[in-house]
């Protein structure tokens, strides 16, 4: 693989795509996951232990949250990230054990603090829409780089898309890269977070985005 995404969720958009048992989802922006482009898999047989990330568990459960499923004690999600990107994210140095893979992730999030950019550039949650646009100038201005940022379609009858997921991209180097410059590779990384019917994709440019404070 030849880089990393780093992808964020804004957790009451993933409830919106997914009821089943969202409560009171976290009102800030929390870690998806690590994964490198094109691997999935890579050692089956390297099991997540999750006493090896024992003293990462405050962190954890507040900034990578399974916003799906909110009981505390839940380590399933952490394990599916690690079984099929944490194992092939670990032929690099710095993220060659469980404790260090789920550390770093960690360690990126508050580097980049996109909840707090988003913050300072004016954009917070609102039942008025942002223009596309503006989100990704936004952002560039901040990092210098172009996330991918992904959005659930509009439904039937609605104009508005409605922001969902932010990938940061980065080098094995751990520097922060456009998303965009490898787009037109084969990139099995396109099978989208998908939950219940609808998924994410790629956000439209040209549709108001809606960045919503609640689950409706």
């Amino acid at each position: 693989w030849k880089k990393l995404y780093f992808a964020h969720h804004w957790p009451v958009t993933v409830c919106k795509m997914n009821a089943n048992d969202c409560h009171d989802p976290p009102k800030y922006w929390t870690i998806h996951g690590l994964w490198p482009d094109r691997a999935e898999d890579c050692n089956r047989t390297w099991h997540f232990n999750v006493t090896e990330i024992k003293d990462l568990m405050s962190d954890m459960r507040h900034y990578w949250p399974d916003v799906l499923h909110s009981s505390l004690n839940r380590t399933q999600f952490w394990k599916h990230e690690w079984d099929k990107h944490g194992t092939c994210a670990a032929t690099l140095e710095v993220l060659s054990s469980q404790r260090k893979y789920f550390g770093k992730a960690l360690e990126l999030y508050q580097h980049i603090d996109l909840n707090g950019c988003l913050l300072k550039a004016g954009i917070k949650p609102s039942s008025s829409y942002y223009k596309m646009t503006a989100i990704k100038e936004a952002l560039k201005r901040f990092y210098g780089v172009t996330p991918k940022i992904q959005c659930l379609p509009p439904e039937e009858g609605e104009k508005a898309q409605t922001i969902g997921q932010i990938e940061f991209c980065f080098t094995k180097e751990l520097q922060l890269v456009n998303c965009v410059a490898l787009e037109d590779e084969s990139n099995p990384m396109q099978a989208h977070l998908k939950l219940g019917t609808s998924e994410l994709s790629v956000c439209n440019d040209t549709l108001p985005t809606y960045y919503p404070s609640e689950v409706e």
